[in-house]
């Protein structure tokens, strides 16, 4: 995309300067409404989590209070009370600190690891490939929920082992993607002139290789947020998530299913934290990906 610089009377040369990359990418990614619903919706709730501890104390999502057992939403409490009187308002905000910042955490170590075994294995190839592709196999052929849930009850639950578990779960997709990526950068005539003018292999991989696929990773790593922040909140309605007193939003569901009848409030707050959340990180997803394809410029 080119814009018409300012040009002097008397000067007959229309000069054209190019848009900065970024730029582009943004303008692309303006065009997309449902991209900019989910961006807005995101900016929102990640509002809510960072400044959530200003607008109510901890206290209120872990403090039991029997007068205040299945109260529904009121102005006191705007998403009413739970089966022990806690705070709903209090325990979603503080329960999507911790979903969130597992997936996030997740999501960029699975990232790391994944990039670098695919760069490597497209880059070397032959025995190389074969021994990562082979170990890969393995790991895919168990369900990643099943392999999540095995990783988490044999290490305990816990903040870091939810994350080692995800990420190992979960890495085994970008293996795949840069893998391929990889396979056909490898071919280009600057990785070759790059070759032959001397740079190591790490250098080359780490210079040109995977910033030429940052795209695809990104859009690859957006999505899966969403997709990670749905498996720990199923790990914790299985009770594998983070330990009591420590609200997470899959534990409230779990604790919301004997009351659906009495208190439908306990289940349908959570239920639409996640489902909005999930959504708002795949409208932004799917924009992201229509803006870095080159295919789809306009």
């Amino acid at each position: 995309m080119f814009t018409k610089a300012k040009q002097n009377m008397n000067d007959d040369v229309i000069v054209y300067q190019r848009k900065g990359k970024v730029k582009e990418i943004w303008r692309r990614y303006k065009k997309n409404k449902g991209a900019m619903i989910g961006l807005i919706m995101l900016v929102i709730i990640a509002a809510l989590l960072i400044f959530g501890p200003l607008l109510v104390p901890y206290d209120l999502a872990i403090t039991q209070n029997s007068s205040l057992m299945l109260k529904g939403p009121s102005s006191e409490h705007i998403f009413g009370n739970d089966g022990f009187g806690r705070d709903i308002f209090a325990r979603i905000i503080y329960g999507g600190r911790t979903s969130v910042a597992i997936a996030l955490i997740a999501t960029v170590a699975s990232c790391i690891v994944g990039s670098i075994l695919g760069a490597v294995a497209g880059y070397f190839g032959k025995a190389v490939d074969n021994v990562i592709m082979r170990a890969l196999d393995i790991f895919m052929s168990v369900p990643d929920i099943l392999f999540t849930m095995a990783v988490v009850y044999a290490l305990g639950a816990s903040f870091t082992n939810l994350i080692v578990a995800l990420t190992l779960a979960y890495f085994t997709n970008y293996v795949r993607l840069v893998r391929s990526e990889v396979l056909t950068l490898s071919e280009q005539d600057y990785i070759e002139a790059s070759s032959a003018g001397g740079a190591t292999s790490f250098r080359i991989i780490l210079s040109h290789i995977i910033p030429n696929a940052v795209g695809v990773i990104i859009i690859n790593t957006t999505l899966n947020v969403a997709k990670i922040i749905i498996y720990e909140s199923t790990l914790s309605f299985l009770g594998l998530g983070m330990p009591a007193p420590q609200p997470e939003w899959g534990q409230m569901l779990s604790e919301a299913r004997e009351f659906m009848r009495n208190a439908p409030h306990m289940m349908l707050f959570p239920t639409l934290a996640i489902v909005i959340i999930a959504c708002a990180i795949n409208l932004v997803g799917d924009g992201l990906r229509d803006s870095l394809d080159p295919r789809l410029k306009s």
